[in-house]
């Protein structure tokens, strides 16, 4: 079954400028982004929107606050004015799709009878967008010393006949016959993806105290647009009502003309994976001496006859998903750090079967068996090096990428207990992974220090190699065991594996490798489609 994650492409404010997400402990807000600045308007409608990921099992806290702008700078600054605020949760929107509530100051003192609107849609992974451009050709000059400045709206009319702005163009100054700057728009913002449905366009004089000047509009819809594919000429008289009904001659107020329209496709994980992706998933343990003599019962090795160890159970949690998207069921199973049999060398790559021919195991419980044998013929050694596995998977990845198609992608879990003692060339390694399709992920096992583990995850900063070239896309996810003792196996490998979906369509996508045509016979998916955002 697939979880009940959906990603919102639109949530616009009308009448907002900051969007915050409450903490879980409510005592602090994370910004997580801003609309542009109206001015001189008390009514303001905003172009810029944002997308966030809604979770039905959770309860996602959301403030939005309104700043009056007169600083130059960063809004929220002294010099700004808070015109209120509100909070709710996400759950609270995509129930009512529009919400409006009232704006409130400090104290939950009413803002007059300020409020705000906000309003919310659903996309699933197989929308795609739109790319347009639009110029017009003899506008009305509605200044007395100079040219007008115009600008073009964008609206759909929804179902209930309310209008929803989907773009403004930028202002071209002193101009009649202006030439805006082409834009991308998913069609599911566009017209809901109904090709016609009416969408009403205006054309404005812009002006720098709010008070825009009307030039005139005209009503369109996405399928008349596409008629420019056929090599057809698409324009609209920009008409100004209220000179068609006094002027007895009055034509329109100017031409606007699209110029071009290119449709693009966003693939969802979803679009890959029932496309025929296999994920060939390998599991590499970390065999080094600060884990513990296997005998002892402290040893993060030591095999509970009970309970399965910190190891086996972060290798479970993770391997039972990802065996679904791999229909051979067979993984490999990798091992460092270790002396092994039989000459008890130290190896930093190595066969957990012992099998250097075929280090597969049969599904997820052929590994942990593997991973049972193999504590007894090793000895427990060191150092930490993760660099030898990482480049063995990506070398084997890239074999898979020459392919040039989305046949398979690698995930590679790494679970250890220590720091990294080849930090600089692990650095390296992951750098030079992010051009092939895998994932990494590292789930530190025990109470040691895991900072340099953050450092690679990149979560903080871009993770860069020693001679500062940077990652071409993140592909590594860090997370400790320990948060997750008291947790349900569900939750390690939900949070372990929430980023792998955006990392194989980013993949994908920057290789411009389009899914095979879906087929019927695979597992029913149980991760969660991811969307590109395409704004």
């Amino acid at each position: 079954m697939l979880e009940s994650r959906h990603l919102l492409t639109q949530v616009i404010f009308a009448f907002t400028i900051l969007h915050s997400v409450l903490s879980k402990s409510a005592t602090s807000c994370r910004v997580l982004d801003r609309t542009e600045v109206i001015k001189s308007n008390l009514h303001p409608v905003f172009a810029k929107v944002f997308s966030l990921d809604y979770y039905f099992e959770e309860v996602q806290k959301l403030r939005f606050e309104v700043y009056d702008i007169h600083g130059t700078h960063s809004i929220g600054t002294r010099d700004d004015d808070f015109l209120g605020g509100v909070e709710c949760t996400l759950g609270q929107i995509v129930a009512q799709k529009r919400m409006v509530k009232p704006l409130l100051l400090k104290y939950g003192k009413y803002a007059g009878k300020s409020t705000i609107t906000v309003h919310a849609e659903e996309i699933s992974g197989n929308n795609g967008y739109v790319e347009l451009s639009f110029r017009a050709k003899k506008l009305d000059d509605k200044d007395l010393f100079s040219k007008s400045d115009p600008f073009l709206e964008i609206y759909r009319i929804n179902d209930d006949e309310t209008e929803q702005l989907v773009h403004r163009t930028e202002v071209i100054k002193n101009n009649l016959n202006p030439v805006w700057e082409p834009f991308k728009v998913s069609l599911i913002s566009l017209c809901s993806c109904d090709e016609d449905r009416k969408l009403k366009c205006l054309v404005w004089d812009y002006d720098s105290r709010g008070k825009h000047d009307f030039i005139g509009e005209f009503y369109a819809t996405f399928r008349e647009m596409q008629a420019i594919s056929s090599g057809n000429k698409v324009s609209w008289d920009c008409v100004n009502p209220k000179y068609k009904q006094k002027k007895r001659n009055y034509k329109n107020s100017g031409v606007v003309i699209l110029t071009d329209i290119k449709l693009h496709k966003v693939y969802s994980f979803l679009d890959y994976i029932m496309g025929g992706c296999q994920i060939h998933f390998t599991v590499a343990i970390d065999f080094t001496a600060s884990n513990g003599d296997p005998r002892n019962s402290c040893s993060l090795h030591y095999i509970n006859p009970y309970q399965p160890n910190e190891y086996l159970k972060a290798l479970i949690a993770v391997g039972e998903i990802c065996q679904d998207y791999d229909s051979d069921k067979r993984f490999s199973a990798l091992g460092f750090g270790a002396r092994i049999p039989p000459n008890y060398e130290v190896s930093h790559d190595f066969a957990i079967n012992f099998n250097p021919e075929d280090d597969e195991c049969e599904e997820i419980q052929g590994v942990v068996e593997a991973y049972q044998n193999c504590l007894p013929k090793i000895q427990l050694y060191g150092p930490t090096n993760v660099s030898p596995i990482i480049n063995r998977i990506a070398k084997l990845a890239a074999g898979d990428g020459n392919i040039k198609d989305a046949s398979r992608y690698h995930i590679l879990l790494i679970l250890t207990d220590g720091v990294v003692t080849d930090m600089a060339d692990t650095r390296e390694a992951i750098v030079r992974a992010s051009y092939q399709p895998l994932s990494i992920i590292i789930v530190g096992v025990g109470n040691a220090d895991f900072t340099d583990m953050q450092i690679l995850d990149g979560d903080d900063g871009v993770l860069r190699s020693p001679k500062g070239e940077p990652v071409l896309r993140d592909i590594v996810q860090f997370v400790p065991f320990r948060d997750f003792k008291t947790a349900s196996p569900a939750a390690l490998a939900k949070c372990v594996l929430a980023e792998v979906p955006k990392q194989v369509v980013e993949y994908y996508s920057h290789k411009a490798i389009s899914p095979f045509c879906p087929i019927t016979d695979l597992p029913t998916p149980i991760l969660s489609p991811v969307a590109t955002p395409t704004e």
